[in-house]
């Protein structure tokens, strides 16, 4: 203290020292907790939760750090002095750039009314822990050993959540609680919220909000002060949500290792920011190998990967590999029927540039048809269903507004089935499914096609929208509705009959369920075409049975929204090989294999 200084009451400085832990800024650690008490943490499956605010000693928290697996992610929570603790390891340990947020549950209010269309419950079975590895996957997130939920689980300490459609019993959400108190001995009172996540395949409105509330209601039952959660800087959506609910952010830090699951928060701001999330997940995945790339047109979705000695120009999941003669007989649908037919590949019947005469013989034949411009992607000017002369003539007029060709072929009644062939191996089958909707009694069907696609749209990156069109006016006539019609309770429409997911349709994967008939279909149409990558799409009774007909091949599928199927480590490990970080995984090549 200088000689001239006035000197300060010692009362000020303890009321300074409280005014600073009261506000995170220091969290207290009593110097009389017993030993049982100190360097604190639990096990999530997903990692540990470290209670940094119960380790005294900076080294002891770098040494527990250091021991994290390799697949898995540790969390330090309540870091006091964080730059302390990130000087000491600098080239190990990052300041993870999230905010936390607590929720006072001493003033906490439950919500009046229940969500309807899902309930929230605890987890309850292996499915239910199957199902909630699933969305982490879908959401990046780390998955937990299923065992895990069972042997180490203490359902006390650690609460799983887990919300279910009523009606199809479908998992599609998750969130996971833990009890502060019980897991330090004592050393905190708090508790916390982590992993929640819900499906982007979800129909129903505020499941996330009911999955924190259902776990506050836990916590304030137990008696305890507060949950916080630690959520990205700049998850807006999220941050919206929990503000919405009564949580304030306070000034808690969070320290982690750097290690390849993280490299996203450490790296620095990525390259493919405005990258649409189809060559996203391309570009991901080659930064995370080291392989340089750069954004040659981030609107147009081109890239180049260099590794080694090897630079590919890339457009998504096209490629220089792809030949200009492959694309163009991808390009017209005629072709790739005529090429994939002669290869022993089942297409459905078919005709071109008819008069009115041949369409009526055509439809005397076959019932209904599809109109589909013989160029074209994503669904555009594509109308399924059509039993008239005239309905046909005005959706031939509307897909020549996309192509000058456009073809008349048979309607194959069955479920939309996307086989992702790379390399000439099918690694991801799902499902493709129209738009639809559920009513709640209230709104009109137009209201509920636009809150719909602006899930979808959140959901996709802005990919996925559900436009109102003359399709959308067919199916509605077909199932005796109107836009302004208000959808009974429960009910669910398909508002669209084709599957496109950028036309608001969702993706459901069945790798591990494609029958091997389907399968070796795909494979023979890629190599009949000669495309290395290609996205083959074939209409099915059943996944699990062999009956087919082709419908198209996409030169550059998307290989977004496939999880969890590894299509964009396959598709980065067929341009860079020797670039494969692990053994690759096996691909589907017969059922069950």
């Amino acid at each position: 203290m200088a000689e001239n200084e006035p000197s300060r009451p010692k009362g000020a400085f303890d009321h300074r020292l409280k005014r600073m832990r009261e506000h995170g800024l220091k969290p207290e650690f009593r110097r009389d907790e017993s030993a049982a008490q100190k360097n604190r943490y639990i096990s999530c499956g997903w990692g540990r939760l470290v209670f940094a605010n119960t380790f005294q000693e900076t080294d002891k928290l770098v040494e527990l750090l250091r021991k994290e697996r390799p697949d898995r992610r540790d969390i330090a929570f309540y870091v006091r002095d964080p730059h302390v603790l990130v000087g000491s390891a600098p080239q190990e340990l990052f300041l993870d750039p999230s905010h936390t947020f607590r929720l006072n549950l001493a003033t906490y209010r439950p919500a009046r009314s229940r969500r309807k269309g899902f309930t929230v419950r605890r987890l309850s079975s292996r499915s239910d822990a199957e199902a909630i590895n699933e969305l982490y996957i879908s959401r990046g997130m780390v998955p937990v050993p299923p065992e895990f939920f069972w042997s180490d689980l203490d359902p006390r300490t650690i609460t799983v959540l887990v919300a279910e459609e009523d009606d199809t019993g479908a998992i599609v959400g998750t969130a996971m609680g833990v009890d502060h108190n019980r897991a330090t001995d004592g050393a905190d009172q708090g508790s916390s919220l982590w992993c929640l996540s819900v499906s982007p395949q979800a129909r129903f409105p505020g499941i996330g909000e009911a999955l924190v509330r259902r776990l506050a209601e836990v916590f304030k039952g137990k008696g305890v002060p507060h949950m916080d959660l630690s959520v990205l800087h700049d998850n807006d959506l999220a941050i919206g949500l929990y503000e919405k609910l009564g949580f304030a952010r306070v000034p808690y830090f969070t320290v982690k290792r750097k290690n390849t699951i993280n490299e996203a928060l450490f790296a620095g701001p990525a390259l493919e920011d405005k990258l649409n999330p189809y060559a996203t997940i391309i570009v991901n995945e080659a930064r995370r190998r080291g392989i340089q790339t750069e954004i040659i047109d981030a609107e147009g979705g081109f890239f180049r990967l260099s590794y080694g000695g090897r630079s590919v120009a890339c457009r998504e999941s096209l490629s220089e590999f792809t030949s200009a003669v492959a694309m163009s007989i991808c390009d017209d649908k005629a072709t790739t029927r005529r090429i994939v037919q002669r290869a022993g590949v089942e297409v459905p019947d078919q005709i071109s540039n008819a008069s009115a005469d041949e369409i009526a013989a055509f439809l005397e034949k076959h019932g209904s048809v599809v109109i589909k411009p013989a160029r074209g992607e994503q669904g555009k000017g594509i109308a399924i269903g059509l039993t008239t002369v005239e309905e046909v003539l005005v959706a031939v007029d509307a897909a020549r507004t996309y192509s000058n060709d456009v073809l008349i072929e048979e309607c194959v009644a069955g479920q939309d089935l996307r086989l992702v062939v790379i390399d000439y191996k099918v690694v991801a089958a799902a499902l493709r499914k129209p738009a639809e909707i559920t009513g709640n009694g209230k709104a009109t069907i137009r209201d509920l096609i636009a809150i719909q696609s602006r899930r979808r749209s959140a959901a996709t990156g802005g990919e996925s929208k559900i436009a109102i069109d003359d399709e959308v006016g067919r199916c509605l006539k077909a199932a005796g509705y109107a836009l302004d019609d208000v959808l009974p309770e429960g009910e669910t429409l398909a508002v669209r009959r084709t599957a496109n997911l950028h036309t608001g349709g969702t993706i459901h994967d069945v790798t591990g369920a494609t029958h091997h008939a389907l399968v070796e279909a795909a494979i023979k149409a890629a190599r009949a075409i000669e495309i290395p990558v290609t996205g083959i799409d074939l209409l099915v009774k059943d996944p699990r049975q062999p009956e087919y007909r082709f419908i198209e091949a996409n030169e550059r599928p998307g290989l977004a929204n496939h999880e969890p199927q590894p299509t964009a480590e396959r598709f980065v490990d067929f341009l860079f090989p020797l670039s494969v970080p692990q053994p690759v995984r096996t691909t589907l090549n017969r059922a069950g294999t």
